[in-house]
């Protein structure tokens, strides 16, 4: 009889350890906003005109953050306009900062 009532200590010991861990497990892992973004040509045009606009009225180097915050568009939008700005040589990066060329 004491055998069945170790054992039974056990599991239940085991279950809140179980749960306490998925509770932990749950409360770390927050799910992250998708940004979807239309690539085509008309739309990278767009968005690169964005960043030019914003390094422009900065008059100053910026971070990818600072252009994207500057002119209202995600981080991922602001490489598409620097992909499009760089091939065409209208902007240049020094040290993570872009400033128009």
């Amino acid at each position: 009889m004491t055998e069945k009532k170790a054992t039974v200590k056990k599991t239940a010991t085991t279950k809140k350890v179980a749960t306490a861990k998925t509770a932990t497990t749950k409360k770390t892992t927050a799910k992250k906003a998708e940004v979807v973004v239309d690539v085509n040509a008309e739309n990278v045009g767009f968005r690169a005109g964005d960043v030019y606009q914003a390094l422009a009225a900065a008059e100053k180097p910026l971070s990818v953050v600072e252009i994207a915050k500057a002119a209202s568009i995600s981080n991922e939008e602001v490489y598409l306009g620097i992909g499009w700005l760089l091939k065409e040589g209208k902007i240049k990066a020094e040290e993570n900062l872009l400033t128009l060329a």
